[in-house]
């Protein structure tokens, strides 16, 4: 390997996967490679969900020893979640998963002391009921000295040093989007205290060395550093839209969809909270204007209920299915837990007076036009709210390899889709660290490298745009 090329390895976790893949970087060149793939699958015990952490650790060892020698770690994760440890840093139980229903009913009362308005005016989050100041509420915290969110976690078993870092951190609803820093008043108004999270961390921050044990077991020279990423995994997702100008929206699929804008200062007025929009921190002082809708989560539980049928032919016959027969709200709390996924759907087609559809080919299609309609929906709103046209929009992540989703994307939007690259988060993962160690300038630097060296697909909007209206106006009972 040439002494200009470097190797990255990044750790993308998922609702469903991990992976450790290994991103190779020089002045023209990136390559991404998976070195190792292993399943995340959550456990129900007596009380409550909760994540195989211990796992998923396994798994990031597995795929560091997969790797081979490299330059640097990254890793990033879904968000929201975390570990306490007590004061001899050991890890207080497993942690709590977003789906567990401990939080139901928190937010209402938690409002009682800080009122919605005042909440979102404060730290620019949407309500999701799984939000981390919700959770901490419903947790007792006993015995707790640190909390650590995920990829932090993760981080301090490799390396052991602790801290928060920043994109991640904004999704716990304590952080002021406006100073990019930890928002004390509404902590001590609702009874946290922030002393429990380590030392913000920026994207690029050095974040230790792995520990000798950790080297000894993965087969790896040392001294390997771990640099800070983008550790929320829509953060690196986002940091890795190849964009070539301003005027762009981004929609990042796999379980979730995100839909939204890259801005330069937050939207906190009354209207954005009221349409459900969040302010999340992106990479170099940005911020990532969003809706959380729930994605391709709703054709995962589908097919999970099937028996996992081939989804190339479920696909293929979904699109011969008429469009928009049937459509149902794709950010509806309701379809938040797992189980009964096809039955739910049709419950809630039924409930609205819309033809009920049966075979899983119908179901596909009424999701896949439910998803479209409110990825149209999020991008229509988010432009409005932030006063911030656009004229394109990018889809990211693993929607991408869905080519029936993207075409329908771009139908509903009225707007050229651009898809890919598909590991979007890996991809911003590795563009942080090369940035870190000298061989990216900047974030326009590490889109115009991935514009160049990354497949993409375009697809072009077709058909009457009036359908999709009327479908939204359906879905709203207008």
């Amino acid at each position: 390997m040439s002494a200009s090329v470097k190797s990255y390895a990044a750790v993308d976790l998922g609702a469903s996967s991990g992976r450790v893949m290994v991103g190779r970087v020089g002045p023209d060149s990136l390559e991404l490679s998976e070195a190792h793939r292993f399943v995340n699958r959550p456990v129900r015990v007596p009380e409550g969900l909760r994540w195989d952490i211990l796992s998923l650790y396994g798994g990031v060892l597995d795929g560091l020893k997969a790797a081979g020698q490299v330059d640097s770690v990254g890793i990033d994760s879904w968000a929201v979640d975390y570990g306490l440890l007590d004061a001899d840093g050991a890890l207080l139980g497993n942690p709590v998963h977003y789906r567990d229903s401990r939080t139901e009913g928190v937010a209402q009362k938690l409002w009682a002391t800080v009122p919605a308005p005042e909440l979102y005016a404060a730290t620019g989050l949407q309500y999701a009921p799984f939000n981390t100041l919700y959770q901490l509420v419903a947790d007792r915290l006993v015995g707790a000295q640190r909390l650590l969110l995920i990829p932090d976690l993760l981080t301090y078993w490799l390396t052991g040093e602790q801290g928060t870092e920043l994109t991640n951190a904004s999704t716990t609803q304590l952080i002021d989007p406006r100073t990019r820093a930890w928002s004390y008043d509404i902590a001590e108004r609702v009874g946290i205290d922030l002393e429990l999270f380590a030392p913000l961390r920026q994207p690029g921050d050095p974040a230790g060395l792995l520990r000798p044990e950790v080297l000894e077991e993965t087969g790896l020279r040392g001294p390997v550093p771990v640099t800070a990423v983008g550790s929320h995994d829509t953060a690196s997702a986002v940091a890795a839209v190849p964009a070539s100008r301003e005027r762009f929206a981004y929609i990042c699929t796999g379980t979730w969809s995100l839909a939204g804008l890259e801005l330069d200062a937050p939207v906190l007025t009354e209207e954005s909270r009221a349409a459900n929009f969040t302010n999340e921190l992106g990479l170099d002082g940005t911020v990532r204007y969003l809706r959380n809708i729930m994605g391709l989560w709703l054709l995962q539980e589908c097919v999970r209920a099937w028996g996992d049928p081939d989804l190339g032919e479920l696909l293929l016959d979904a699109a011969k299915v008429p469009a928009l027969r049937s459509v149902v709200d794709a950010g509806d709390a309701k379809f938040l837990a797992p189980g009964r996924m096809p039955e739910r759907i049709a419950e809630a087609c039924r409930a609205s007076g819309q033809p009920v559809p049966v075979s899983p080919a119908e179901v596909t299609r009424c999701i896949l036009d439910s998803l479209a309609l409110a990825h149209r929906k999020a991008v229509d709103e988010a432009q409005r709210l932030a006063g911030h046209p656009v004229d394109v929009v990018h889809v990211v992540g693993g929607g991408t390899r869905n080519a029936l989703l993207c075409q329908l994307t771009a139908d509903a939007c009225g707007l050229p889709v651009v898809a890919g690259p598909t590991e979007a988060a890996a991809l911003g993962n590795v563009l942080v660290q090369a940035r870190a160690h000298g061989l990216v300038s900047d974030l326009a630097g590490g889109r115009e490298l991935l514009t160049r060296t990354q497949p993409l697909t375009r697809y072009e909007p077709q058909g009457d745009s009036g359908r999709w209206r009327e479908a939204q106006a359906r879905l709203a009972g207008d």
